[in-house]
């Protein structure tokens, strides 16, 4: 079965060197640091125990930064934390700097892996949420390097996709020690698709384990003075957008500003993808509304829209707003994070794509706290009524926040599981 793999990922190293280059191209911080994605970096030094944590791009890192946390307070171990993007990248050097070793992520290549891992020496392996490699998993499992699924999640449609490649799936999930899986329905996909129930625990999404410094209480306090010109404006916030998304959510925003009680409506506009951050712009000026970046920190009296044209900034952005869209999910990318907005205690509004945090929309959604729009239509009619009607914006806010309260623990959980295998 190794061989299977091997094979199949050896031809198609010329289709890896061509979607680098293509992402370089579109992002040109891809370009930079390619030895390390092929594992040639100076070795790690360390007379202590060594946990690979690897965090695909900013959302699973931001998500793992607190259980990273309370594992560096441990005198015997050191963290090797790798991410995908470069995106994810800059947010490991930013809040972490020198105090963890980091490097992008080998790619699955058998070679590769043995570099990587002959220069990092791990004791564990800890993945976030959906990351699964078989000769990642195979080279640990050889080495008899235990590997944990955290915060694991699995949607129905990963689960078909997986299962269509099931003489693939099975064997390397038999190379899985344990995922750490949020709730029972995830746990039972991951069991379809080959992994022993034995070999899953439910743990809870850490994302709800979210704390809001009074810092960053502090900081969203003074931009949402900024940005709302003392509270004289409502902020809508559409956060992490995606291509196809931008141009229904302007024009559901142009449709609010037809109402006279909504003239002063501001947008903030979050793209996902820092490479968009200028067509995103573009495509706001050329429909006419005045704009300012986020970048150049100043907002005019007729300022419109507020492109968010900075990284880490988001928690911070969703602190300055009053209604929060969640992008990814008007296009069926799967959605992104309900979960930093419901602790700001905002009522949330996204599209119908959600599968990827199904659960977590469930809940919301049943706690009347998010409201699903399948249109530009009813995503105007919706912001409209939330910007026009203080107390349906407050109530449904505070039923965001009860279910963040309530989902509280699976960090403590998560540590608690993954503890025997230090």
């Amino acid at each position: 079965m190794r061989l299977i793999y091997t094979c199949v990922f050896y031809l198609a190293v010329p289709f890896i060197l061509l979607r680098l280059l293509w992402r370089a191209f579109a992002a040109p911080a891809y370009a930079k640091r390619w030895s390390e994605r092929f594992a040639f970096f100076k070795p790690l030094i360390t007379d202590k125990k060594v946990i690979w944590f690897h965090t695909v791009s900013v959302g699973e890192f931001i998500a793992a930064l607190p259980l990273i946390k309370l594992l560096q307070a441990r005198d015997d171990v050191f963290l090797v934390v790798t991410t995908t993007t470069p995106t994810g990248s800059e947010r490991v050097r930013a809040s972490l700097g020198e105090s963890v070793f980091h490097v992008y992520a080998p790619y699955d290549l058998p070679d590769v892996l043995a570099r990587f891992v002959k220069r990092i020496n791990p004791s564990l392996l800890l993945i976030m949420e959906t990351e699964l490699w078989p000769n990642t998993l195979a080279a640990c499992a050889k080495r008899n390097i235990p590997s944990l699924l955290i915060n694991a999640r699995m949607s129905e449609k990963s689960a078909r996709g997986y299962q269509k490649f099931s003489a693939l799936t099975r064997p390397m999930l038999q190379n899985l020690t344990k995922a750490l899986v949020q709730n029972t329905t995830d746990a039972e996909r991951f069991h379809r698709i080959g992994l022993p129930l034995a070999n899953t625990e439910i743990t809870g999404n850490v994302k709800f384990d979210l704390t809001l410094s009074e810092d960053i209480r502090q900081k969203a306090l003074g931009l949402k003075q900024e940005w709302s010109q003392a509270g004289e404006s409502i902020l809508w916030i559409a956060a992490s957008t995606h291509q196809g998304e931008d141009e229904i959510i302007l024009d559901a925003f142009a449709q609010c500003q037809q109402n006279p009680a909504l003239k002063t409506l501001r947008l903030a506009l979050v793209p996902r993808h820092p490479e968009r951050f200028n067509s995103v712009a573009n495509l706001c000026e050329s429909r006419g509304f005045v704009i300012a970046r986020r970048s150049a920190q100043m907002v005019a009296a007729d300022t419109q829209i507020i492109i968010g044209d900075t990284m880490g900034e988001l928690l911070l952005m969703f602190g300055a707003s009053d209604i929060a869209f969640v992008g990814g999910s008007l296009v069926p990318n799967g959605g992104h994070n309900f979960i930093e907005p419901a602790a700001w205690q905002l009522p949330i509004l996204s599209g119908t794509h959600v599968f990827n945090f199904a659960e977590v929309a469930r809940l919301l959604g049943d706690a009347g706290a998010l409201t699903l729009v399948p249109s530009v239509n009813e995503l105007a009619q919706q912001v409209e009524l939330l910007a026009t009607d203080v107390t349906e914006r407050n109530t449904r806010g505070a039923a965001a926040l009860q279910v963040a309260n309530d989902n509280r623990g699976a960090l403590d959980r998560t540590l608690g599981g993954l503890l025997p295998f230090i």
